[in-house]
């Protein structure tokens, strides 16, 4: 038991000092930390100036900060958005308060405490706070329900007060006020009185989970032990049909108690979020009951789940987890969201074990996936994060539910903290970062141009001479020949360079425990650690159970997952091979965003096809960038898994798709038509798909148009159909029209037999008399009321 700072910046806890468990490490504070020229500077500028303003300024003009002055009769108006909005605009605070901690603001902080003003006059009278309510919007029915808490499962009146708890206890933290401290307790307090295990209580839990990490956040700056008692309360009832008489199913981690939980399933942001609500409790509550359970789920993602980039929630459908080894690639869904989650877990659990496999989960998330998510200007963001795509996506500067935007501005600002660690009088290296972290014991300084170079020098000033403790300097497992923690992913060959650790110039051996070197000593000022870690490319090979990976390779170097990306390779990625006999070469830097790269270069193939698929191979250079900085220079294809058998690599077909109009708020957008991915069913979510919505029952059509002409025999269509969920059918009906020649005149082209209009199956048609055309255009009546889509469309040619 000890006394307990704030795990993220350390302030002093109000109220009635008290002593609790808490994690065995402790990161430092987050004003404790400085970081000084190199990769993550200026990121953290590009939030500071950039991202904060820019999510800010979305937030206005969209609605979600109007909709707390209109709750709170400041203005007139009625709600805009969706339900859940309110948490975004919680997020961006938490992120400004990060900010105002290390880099005090004044505009910055009046315009957030005059937002403050709106968030409090929108909280009623008993401490209820969800704008939408309040004002008496009467949408989204099935998310908001009759009443208050009618629709835990949906509605996410818990899921936004749990960023409310983050905001407020960041922002008393870095600013001393109360102001937003005061709402989220009300609201904390109202809770307390409405769940729980009395009679006269509900006992229902967040459909969407988040609450519990913001309850342990306010319990650590309070010291009120009923906030801790609410998160175990939601925790120990997911999945207890005997006290709720009901579950939400697995969608939402409802399906099972969670101490019984051994997989990651469902939706994968809710899933990463309980789990580092659970991690805290355990660790709060010193219960290895909860520290079992979690760490079982985490060896399934770990070994089964984790995309190479560190992303998590393979599939489209539900935003979730797929199967044991379902790993895709192109039709991957891997949430920024859901990476930032992940990244919050894997912290919490090296705080809880102080192992380092932890941190190099971490690190692959935050190099990979999640830096993916934002682009090098700051202002426009992915949602999906694919580790291959055909074209067509592109970072936005916002989106209907922009979750993802406002979760980049507050996880970038911690990430300097996440370098660092306190045990007892033990110091811990877990991230390479240009820096200077303050302890009670010691300053360390890093110097180090990482993750380009593996140089690493830590400058070691203690702040008693002669003083005693261990500096733990974490050894990433991808410079030891493991890149994950598990056999999910092999390096092919170990690295051909060791790990070399130096005190003062002399060699040291490693003496390696939980991944970390330790060196255990009487320090001096002007003592220097140096490590140097092996850079060297390494091939990547996935176990043979994710057969989307089957007979291909990807390429790291350091922690940085590289990719081909169409720009830099004759203006086509999807088609290469990788020649992994050959070796890796630098070949300089490319200018990216206004921002220098590196640049490597590999020996392999490119694979073309006619529209009859038959195959030519030549061979190619191969440019590889690093694949956070992917999509930067347009939308186009990206690869990042290679076969290795130019056989086996996709072919790349002259056809040119285009439609009457086209649904560009669905990813993957036009390339869908003929970009070889077969659904399972008609309803199929996971692979990429095109639609005509909100078009309804207007007549519609798609076209290809060929780079050199060709007799067409037939065609074969998978249509869409998203019933209960959408508004697109199976069309009515559907028709062929050719040209035989470029800008000519469109004829009907006859099929011996109708083309098929049925769900679940490719519809065939063959020509009935087949010529050689120069485009071909299939001509679509949708159902009235209805829109409709297609998820594939193929020609079948001479």
């Amino acid at each position: 038991m000890r006394n307990a700072t704030w795990m993220w910046i350390g302030a002093a806890v109000i109220g009635t000092a008290c002593a609790w468990a808490d994690y065995p490490c402790e990161l430092p504070e987050i004003t404790k930390v400085r970081v000084g020229e190199g990769f993550w500077k200026s990121r953290l500028e590009t939030n500071r100036l950039v991202t904060v303003w820019a999510d800010f300024k979305k937030c206005e003009e969209t609605g979600r900060i109007d909709n707390f002055a209109i709750a709170g009769k400041l203005q007139k108006g009625n709600f805009k958005g969706c339900p859940f909005d309110d948490s975004d605009v919680f997020k961006v605070v938490e992120g400004a308060a990060y900010i105002l901690a290390t880099n005090p603001d004044p505009k910055l902080d009046k315009y957030v405490d005059d937002l403050i003003v709106k968030i409090a006059a929108a909280q009623e009278p008993d401490g209820y706070l969800y704008s939408a309510r309040t004002i008496g919007y009467r949408g989204h029915e099935g998310m908001l329900g009759k009443g208050r808490w009618s629709m835990t499962r949906n509605s996410h009146e818990l899921y936004n007060v749990g960023h409310l708890y983050e905001a407020a206890a960041a922002h008393f933290q870095a600013t001393g006020k109360r102001t937003l401290l005061n709402v989220a307790i009300r609201n904390a307090n109202l809770l307390c009185r409405t769940f729980g295990p009395a009679e006269d209580q509900l006992h229902d839990i967040p459909g969407h989970e988040e609450i519990e990490i913001g309850l342990c956040k306010l319990y650590r700056v309070t010291g009120q032990r009923k906030y801790l008692d609410l998160a175990k309360y939601f925790i120990d009832l997911r999945g207890n049909v005997s006290v709720r008489g009901k579950v939400y199913g697995a969608y939402c981690q409802d399906h099972k108690l969670v101490k019984e939980q051994d997989e990651a399933v469902g939706h994968a942001v809710r899933a990463g979020y309980l789990y580092a609500g659970v991690t805290d409790v355990a660790a709060l509550l010193d219960d290895s009951s909860y520290h079992t359970a979690i760490l079982r789920i985490w060896e399934n993602v770990v070994g089964k789940k984790l995309h190479l980039n560190g992303g998590i929630g393979a599939r489209h459908a539900g935003e979730a987890f797929g199967e044991n080894y379902e790993l895709p690639n192109t039709t991957a869904y891997l949430e920024t969201c859901a990476a930032i989650a992940n990244a919050l877990w894997n912290e919490r659990l090296f705080l809880m074990t102080g192992d380092a496999k932890f941190i190099d989960v971490l690190e692959r998330t935050i190099y990979n996936g999640f830096l993916s998510g934002i682009s090098i200007s700051g202002d426009e963001f992915f949602y999906p994060n694919p580790q291959a795509s055909r074209g067509g996506y592109a970072r936005k500067k916002w989106f209907g539910c922009s979750c993802c935007p406002v979760n980049v501005v507050r996880f970038i600002p911690q990430i300097p903290q996440f370098a660092y660690a306190r045990k007892g009088n033990d110091l811990y290296v877990n991230l390479f970062i240009a820096s200077e972290a303050q302890f009670e014991n010691a300053t360390l300084k890093q110097v180090t141009d990482y993750p380009w170079k593996g140089d690493i020098r830590i400058e070691v000033t203690p702040k008693k001479e002669g003083g005693e403790f261990a500096l733990r300097v974490r050894i990433p497992g991808w410079a030891q020949g493991k890149p994950v923690p598990s056999d999910l992913y092999t390096q092919v060959s170990p690295p051909s360079q060791p790990v070399e650790l130096n005190v003062n110039g002399e060699s040291v051996k490693l003496n390696l425990e939980s991944g970390y070197a330790v060196l255990k000593r009487a320090w001096k000022k002007g003592d220097t650690v140096t490590l140097r870690l092996p850079m060297q490319p390494q091939l990547i090979a996935a176990h043979p159970a994710v057969k989307n990976d089957a007979g291909r390779r990807a390429i790291e170097i350091g922690p940085v997952v590289y990719c081909a990306e169409a720009v830099d390779n004759q203006g086509h990625a999807i088609n290469l091979s990788l020649d992994a006999g050959k070796p890796i070469t630098r070949t300089g830097s490319v200018a990216i965003a206004g921002q220098l790269f590196p640049m490597w270069q590999a020996s392999g193939t490119q694979v073309f096809a006619s529209s009859s698929q038959k195959r030519t191979v030549t061979p190619a250079t191969l440019k590889l960038i690093p694949y956070f900085a992917w999509c930067h220079r347009g939308a186009d294809e990206m690869l990042m898994w290679f076969h290795t058998d130019p056989a086996k690599a996709d072919a790349f077909t002259p056809l040119t798709p285009s439609m009457s109009f086209l649904d560009k708020s669905v990813q993957g957008t036009i390339s869908a038509l003929c970009d070889g991915l077969l659904p399972a069913r008609s309803s199929d979510h996971n692979v990429p798909r095109v639609t005509w919505w909100p078009h309804l029952g207007t007549k519609e059509w798609a076209q290809y148009t060929l780079k050199t002409p060709e007799t067409v025999k037939g065609i074969d269509v998978y249509w869409f159909d998203d019933t209960g969920i959408g508004q697109c059918r199976i069309p009515v009906a559907s028709r062929l029209q050719v040209q035989t020649e470029a800008n000519g005149v469109w004829q009907d082209a006859p099929t011996k037999e109708p083309i098929p209009v049925k769900a679940d199956t490719f519809c065939h048609a063959e020509l009935t008399n087949p010529k050689q055309i120069i485009a071909i255009r299939l001509l679509v009546d949708l159902q009235p009321g209805f829109s409709a889509g297609v998820l594939e469309w193929r020609l079948r040619t001479e």
